[in-house]
């Protein structure tokens, strides 16, 4: 049989590669593998350095008996056992930082949002409105503590003055274990700047033409924002929710320097300070962090409680990613 009557298949089929061809195929594929190594070298370098390492390095240091001096002793689960059953402050650290990190979280991106909102709403002196409520977020956080720690004095202070002459029982704020995380609150809240900047251009992205269609069906305000709004600026609300829980689980010099000025006890040469007052109310585990490692030379308890902090803090930022939106939903 000619090569003529043979099928179109096996007259058109290609040739097998030579080993040649496969060598430098291969030779293009390493060649191409390495230089897209060397572009990620930077950031590989800088993950193995800042994170991998010190990750691998608390878990070694948690299971050891290590004050910075001596060379470590192997302690088993030693000192898990001992932050979570026979050190005081792990637990009531715990709820501490659980608290800031729903409450104090979810008060900030809900008034960022308002305010967002508000500004973008405002024809006249929106300049000014906005200069306004991002001051705060400029001020360094050691000096808006103190302010505020003065401002909320139960005694002195012309909050409680305002309250008590319109009638209202002024509460002990940074003196009243029921009330610090409050203040706390409305201190970060009065610091929301940064999410109203980062509302506002999301909501300006919101095309207009979808507004003026609902207003034309007659949707009400509240249908606007939840079908139009809160779909299109969902991955910002995702953003700040993430981003304010990974600072809520690291949240150390407010608390601390709340609690020293209320206390009157800065903690100077020759005073020992124990964070957490009032009755540990603003004791977080950052505060336990360094009060473990720093103040009382116990490494490994204090790996233990970063061992905690890292868990709870991926734990929250995988709950939230899981779905585009985060708690909101995906808005499809």
């Amino acid at each position: 049989m000619s090569t003529d009557t043979l099928p179109a298949k096996e007259a058109a089929a290609p040739a097998a590669p030579s080993p040649g061809g496969r060598n430098t195929l291969r030779h293009k594929r390493r060649r191409n593998a390495l230089r897209t190594l060397a572009f990620m070298s930077p950031w590989l370098i800088g993950f193995g350095v800042f994170f991998a390492y010190p990750l691998v390095s608390t878990l070694y240091f948690s299971f050891m008996k290590y004050d910075g001096l001596n060379p470590p002793e192997w302690r088993g689960v030693g000192n898990w056992t001992y932050a979570f059953t026979e050190f005081p402050q792990f637990w009531p650290a715990l709820r501490n930082t659980l608290w800031l990190g729903v409450v104090m979280v979810a008060c900030r991106v809900l008034f960022g949002l308002g305010v967002g909102m508000l500004i973008t709403k405002i024809k006249t002196g929106a300049g000014v409105f906005r200069t306004l409520f991002y001051l705060p977020y400029l001020a360094p956080p050691v000096a808006a503590t103190l302010a505020f720690v003065f401002l909320l004095n139960p005694g002195t202070g012309p909050v409680n003055s305002l309250l008590e002459a319109v009638g209202i029982p002024a509460p002990s704020w940074f003196n009243d274990a029921d009330w610090s995380k409050p203040a706390l609150t409305v201190l970060a809240v009065w610091g929301v700047g940064d999410l109203m900047v980062i509302f506002m251009a999301a909501l300006l992205d919101v095309p207009k033409e979808q507004y003026e269609a609902a207003e034309l069906d007659g949707a009400s305000p509240w249908q606007r924002f939840r079908f139009i709004t809160l779909p299109n600026i969902s991955p910002i609300v995702l953003f700040a929710v993430v981003t304010g829980v990974i600072g809520a689980m690291q949240y150390y010099t407010q608390p601390i320097v709340a609690a020293k000025v209320a206390s009157g006890k800065m903690g100077g040469s020759g005073e020992v300070f124990v964070p957490g007052y009032p009755d540990d109310s603003t004791l977080t585990l950052p505060q336990l962090v360094y009060n473990l490692g720093f103040s009382q030379f116990n490494y490994g308890a204090a790996c233990v409680v970063a061992l905690v902090l890292f868990a709870f803090s991926m734990a929250f930022t995988a709950l939230l990613m899981r779905r585009r939106g985060g708690l909101i939903g995906s808005g499809d």
